[in-house]
């Protein structure tokens, strides 16, 4: 079994800001597979299958920096090993448009990588990181509360499609393969 999740914000005020990139490739992966999500307390999740795998998409709908209290709460239910548990989030040193697989390591400062790291008690699970840029003069945590300019519309809808993409190669080709077509 393969556990996918997105990260984000709860809440329209967070909707489409820069932060919840997670959830926006998350929800288009679920559409394209056909994979609804279902409402829980604190989460909405789904399940399915591709091409042989089973797939539980995760979408904690606590703040960012609790995340890991949701995915520690389903792996819990579920059986998921860490190494099959793809972790989707914004990346501000990656440029907008860009995408990197990470197998495991350390939370790079996201916050809600820490979290799931302290919860779940590993850092064994793969990043998909998916670049947002930075912009000079604006603070971290403003610019990833902010959301995406007009002219940056059409890069963010492209990489939606291409790190959907990334997560079923992940799922059908492999880790390595996956890195090594996509990073």
């Amino acid at each position: 079994m393969w556990g996918i999740a997105g990260l984000g914000n709860p809440g329209e005020k967070y909707c489409r800001t820069r932060h919840n990139i997670g959830f926006m490739v998350l929800e288009e992966f679920s559409r394209r597979h056909s994979i609804a999500l279902k409402a829980r307390t604190g989460y909405r999740i789904g399940k399915g299958s591709i091409d042989a795998c089973t797939i539980l998409l995760i979408e904690p709908l606590l703040y960012m920096n609790m995340s890991g209290t949701v995915i520690k709460r389903v792996l819990l239910r579920f059986p998921v090993h860490p190494e099959h548990l793809i972790i989707i989030h914004d990346d501000l040193d990656i440029q907008l448009g860009k995408l990197k697989i990470k197998k495991h390591g350390s939370s790079g400062g996201h916050k809600g990588i820490e979290s799931i790291i302290q919860h779940i008690g590993s850092r064994e699970f793969i990043r998909l990181k998916v670049g947002i840029g930075r912009h000079e003069g604006i603070t971290a945590e403003d610019y990833v509360l902010s959301r995406f300019k007009r002219h940056e519309l059409p890069i963010m809808k492209e990489m939606i499609h291409v790190a959907s993409g990334a997560v079923y190669s992940i799922v059908t080709e492999g880790v390595d393969r996956a890195m090594n077509r996509f990073n």
